[in-house]
């Protein structure tokens, strides 16, 4: 994710599948912090659900 903005100058002069690198770098990275915010919230909702007694099994 950071090399799609740290880095995207130097990167857009390459092109993968027809898109600028540094645009596929930044797709990728927000895919993948995407993925983890899911997984976060999943995991945060689960751990309230414990503390105020309305777990679901």
């Amino acid at each position: 994710f950071v090399f799609g903005i740290l880095f995207a100058e130097q990167l857009n002069t390459i092109r993968l599948g027809g898109y600028k690198l540094g645009f596929w770098f930044s797709q990728q990275g927000s895919i993948y912090t995407f993925v983890a915010l899911t997984f976060f919230y999943a995991w945060r909702a689960n751990k309230l659900d414990q503390e105020f007694g309305v777990r679901e099994d």
